[in-house]
């Protein structure tokens, strides 16, 4: 029998509260505080998205660059018509940019860093759907 399992991102950072706001105006989604304050967690109607932790002596990724590089990075999905209007968004909220290089046609890709210096990646999905 196999156990039933979900798994959720935790990012890092030294201050969660602004930064799972930050995530959840990026993806449609609602801060939960619960009884620890150094976690909050980001939920959508699926669930929890994301979850945010304090990291007392946090020190951002610093990719490209090689020095401490990126530990991980996220990748939100979208449809390719949505992704001037999700950078809009993203950069509204807060975000910014890593790579400005020209992207179009059917594999834009754009890369940020959020406002604690985690890189993502808004990933246009030609003819797909964000779900």
């Amino acid at each position: 029998m196999t156990v039933s399992k979900r798994s959720v991102l935790v990012l890092d950072c030294s201050e969660p509260e602004a930064l799972a706001e930050f995530y959840a105006g990026l993806l449609g989604g609602d801060v939960r505080r619960g009884a620890d304050p150094d976690f909050v967690e980001v939920v959508g109607n699926d669930g929890v998205q994301l979850a945010i932790r304090r990291d007392h002596g946090y020190a951002p990724p610093s990719w490209p660059r090689p020095d401490d590089s990126q530990q991980a990075h996220l990748h939100i999905l979208l449809a390719a018509a949505d992704m001037d209007e999700a950078e809009r968004e993203a950069v509204a909220l807060g975000a910014r940019p890593v790579e400005t290089k020209q992207n179009s046609g059917p594999r834009d890709v754009r890369v940020y860093a959020d406002p604690a210096g985690h890189s993502f990646a808004l990933v246009a999905r030609e003819g797909r759907s964000a779900s």
